[in-house]
């Protein structure tokens, strides 16, 4: 049962987030109009992040749905009350009389204990840096290649890691820093060696990535990176803090993350580069269905993208409930490193043997921190098994 379990999880988050790639890149190329008019990129990452975030937050309902234990509030399946709350109330409730303690605990667990309130505040901080941090990730599409993306994608450790020094203080293991310059040196070498820096139809116009787009584009990455670094160590403090599980954290984040973009898709913005790219007077919605007449074929890739990001993140955190973040590290390094590969055979990008050889340095400093990380895990259940073996002959 647990081999047929890590199997479906596999499969899941391989097959959920190869597609989701391959619509992504596709989302990042010009779609024909109906009218005859020239092809048009579509440009609203407003409206790309409000349906995956949409998605999610009902996938994810669903899931804690599922998964709901007999007599549980909804307030606790959402996380926005802690268990342990329940359970003190409980133990006052049959020791004193069940009528009147019991009330008065179950107010102290609902909405508006300090707790609901400094996590619901929390959640709206992680969601708006999630807003913010996705259009810089599409826009970065538009001067690069998917998988110098990708590349990059796979080398969060090293913002978050930053973030986490700067905004939380804490310290790393020494071996984390030969992660940050491997893979700092292999993402130079992938840009370096890039010799079309993309194919036709994402051609950044030079002989490498290390051109005026091609470094734009990185720039843009690097945002992406910086805000996703804030975003992860934001959400460690969370898991710490707050106790809440990974669906939960997933419902609400993606749940606030529609509010936000939804109320920004029917406002009239001005002009805001990289998050609203439009001099039109329209708001984002109006902008995306004219959109959508004219490019009806955007519809596909739009619904595969919102779809298996929703039910990638479900097998993510179902992995990493039942087998483990190691287990989950080496699916999701070896997923990256297919959806790489994937992308080149789609589209027909051209990688350098010197790419690949950047790209062989990077996912081997990843590998470092896979290994590390296993052994830590081994030696960690090593003493777990000793400790028991004593409290037997005890």
């Amino acid at each position: 049962m647990s081999f047929l379990r890590l199997f479906i999880c596999v499969v899941g988050v391989y097959s959920m987030f190869l597609l989701w790639a391959i619509a992504q890149e596709r989302l990042a190329v010009p779609f024909p109009s109906i009218d005859g008019s020239p092809d048009a990129r579509f440009k609203s990452a407003l409206f790309i992040g409000t349906c995956q975030s949409a998605a999610s937050t009902i996938s994810s309902l669903i899931y804690l749905l599922v998964r709901r234990k007999p007599g549980q509030s909804f307030l606790s399946l959402i996380g926005l009350e802690a268990e342990h709350s329940a359970s003190k109330s409980n133990g006052v409730a049959n020791g004193v009389g069940q009528n009147g303690n019991h009330v008065v605990h179950h107010k102290k667990g609902g909405l508006f204990t300090e707790r609901t309130k400094a996590l619901i505040k929390v959640y709206f901080q992680c969601s708006l840096l999630i807003t913010l941090a996705a259009p810089f990730g599409f826009a970065a599409l538009a001067h690069i290649s998917y998988p110098t993306m990708v590349l990059g994608k796979s080398c969060k450790l090293v913002p978050v890691m930053i973030m986490n020094v700067l905004l939380y203080r804490r310290k790393f293991a020494p071996h984390k820093y030969l992660v940050v310059f491997m893979v700092t040196v292999g993402i130079t070498m992938f840009m370096g060696f890039s010799n079309e820096g993309s194919s036709k139809k994402h051609k950044v116009g030079g002989d490498s990535e290390l051109t005026k787009n091609g470094l734009l584009g990185m720039t843009y990455l690097l945002i992406n990176l910086a805000l996703d670094g804030a975003i992860n160590s934001t959400q460690d403090e969370i898991f710490a803090k707050y106790k809440v599980n990974g669906q939960q954290m997933m419902f609400f984040i993606n749940l606030t993350s529609t509010v936000i973009t939804s109320v920004l898709s029917v406002l009239p913005l001005p002009n805001i580069p990289v998050i609203h790219p439009s001099n039109s007077s329209k708001s984002e919605l109006k902008i995306v269905l004219d959109f959508i007449k004219l490019h009806p074929s955007v519809r596909t890739p739009l619904a595969q993208f919102a779809l298996t990001g929703s039910l990638g993140q479900l097998f993510i955190f179902e992995t990493l409930q039942h087998f483990g973040s190691l287990t989950l590290v080496m699916i999701t390094l070896t997923r990256k490193l297919f959806t790489m590969i994937l992308s080149v055979v789609v589209y027909n990008h051209k990688l350098t043997l010197g790419q690949w050889g950047g790209a062989a340095v990077v996912f081997a400093g990843i590998g470092v921190e896979a290994w590390v990380k296993r052994r830590d895990v081994h030696a960690k259940r090593v003493m777990q098994e000793k400790e028991k073996a004593k409290i037997k002959i005890l």
